[in-house]
């Protein structure tokens, strides 16, 4: 339990129902493995001093997003990086090596120390890079310079060798990768960057899907079939959950070379979708589209809509073993914990601003040229948000 996040979420009215929850401690920078202060995303406590703490609270496990990549991000602005695309060597030697040191030390061994490594990139790879038309130059770049397979290839291998560390790669989510010309070819790439740098899949204990997301856990009154795939919402897509999805994508995952011992993890912490708008049951009149959009639980525009989302909830409570193949429900987003600013706003993090935070933006081609849906004033990446956990937890599936 992050005693950081703990006071954030208790600041705000009913944040003591929550604040007790594990969440993930990110550490997006440099400057943040020993820790900061005045930084919008993370406090004065660094990674020892986490580790330290964990251990006096007497946890089993603690959580860590790795997230400093060169040219992270490519496919958008708000939570780019410190780290321009070539700084690869700066990457190993002065971010990766140093965690790995503090995760090495005897003190922490009676700890799991979970690492959620580089959320947000290998799948950037697949489809937002050349010949799609959501393409961006940065993604071609880290596509051809390799740095984003090395770099996670890097740190899979460093983090792994140490004997109470579990590693989980970032899988995006089923609205990114669940068509049949992103799914295998994720998979396979995900297999070669595990394989990169001179580590191998044994580094790997799982993947985690919808990392800082929002697509529900389950529809349970959306079937896909070949019936409702031409609808708007699915838009051919072969999964319309993240539980059938991860599922589906673990066994996809083994046929690329993993283990049949790897298990998926699935953030939930804002995926809950419910509150007063959540349908009761499936909508069964009018056209295929106004059918499906009145029988999903999920109330984005688009599923291509990733940043502070209106109408969002808290979803399921973290918790292992909650179906088969899945090793755990997680919030690695900490509810509360803003995904960009909705207009632009100087800082030295080097956290630019993204229109798909504005919510007066019409939208691109990643999110089908549709508006945002996204909350008014909202702060730069990773700040604190009062207004947005406040609706998360007004939302919360199941209520608080």
């Amino acid at each position: 339990m992050n005693p950081e996040w703990k006071a954030k979420a208790e600041s705000v009215s009913g944040g003591s129902r929550i604040s007790s929850n594990p969440t993930a401690v990110w550490i997006d920078r440099i400057a943040a493995i020993e820790g900061t202060s005045g930084s919008s995303s993370n406090g004065p406590m660094g990674v020892e001093d986490h580790l330290l703490e964990a251990v006096r609270q007497g946890a089993s496990y603690i959580q860590f997003v790795i997230y400093n990549l060169p040219g992270r991000d490519c496919a958008a602005l708000a939570s780019n990086g410190e780290l321009g695309p070539t700084e690869i060597d700066r990457y190993k030697t002065a971010y990766i090596d140093p965690i790995a040191a503090y995760q090495n030390d005897a003190r922490f061994r009676s700890l799991r120390i979970i690492n959620i490594i580089e959320i947000d990139s290998l799948p950037n790879l697949i489809t937002n890079v050349a010949g799609r038309a959501t393409e961006t130059a940065m993604c071609n770049t880290m596509k051809s310079n390799g740095n984003y397979v090395a770099g996670v290839g890097y740190a899979l291998g460093k983090l792994g060798a140490i004997p109470n560390v579990y590693n989980y790669i970032d899988a995006a989510h089923h609205g990114w990768i669940g068509w049949d010309d992103n799914f295998g070819p994720t998979a396979e790439l995900l297999a070669t960057a595990a394989r990169a740098q001179g580590s191998n899949i044994a580094n790997v204990t799982g993947f985690i899907t919808n990392t800082a997301n929002y697509s529900a856990l389950q529809e349970p009154y959306i079937t896909v079939t070949e019936q409702n795939r031409p609808s708007k919402w699915i838009d051919w897509n072969r999964y319309n959950d993240e539980l059938s999805f991860a599922q589906a994508f673990r066994s996809r995952l083994v046929q690329a070379g993993f283990p049949s011992s790897i298990g998926m993890l699935i953030d939930t912490s804002r995926n809950g979708w419910g509150g007063s708008a959540r349908p009761t049951g499936p909508r069964t009149t009018g056209t295929l589209d106004e059918q499906i959009n009145g029988s999903k639980i999920d109330r984005r525009i688009h599923k291509g809509n990733w940043c502070n989302q209106s109408g969002a909830g808290l979803g399921e409570r973290p918790r292992a073993n909650p179906a088969t193949g899945i090793d755990a429900y997680v919030w690695v987003k900490p509810p509360g914990e803003s995904d960009g600013s909705s207009t632009e706003i100087p800082n030295n993090e080097g956290k630019g601003f993204d229109r798909m935070c504005d919510p007066t933006y019409g939208g691109n081609a990643r999110n089908g040229n549709n508006a945002t849906g996204s909350l008014s004033g909202a702060p730069i990446s990773g700040a604190w948000f009062p207004a947005q956990v406040t609706q998360l937890m007004q939302n919360a599936y199941p209520a608080l």
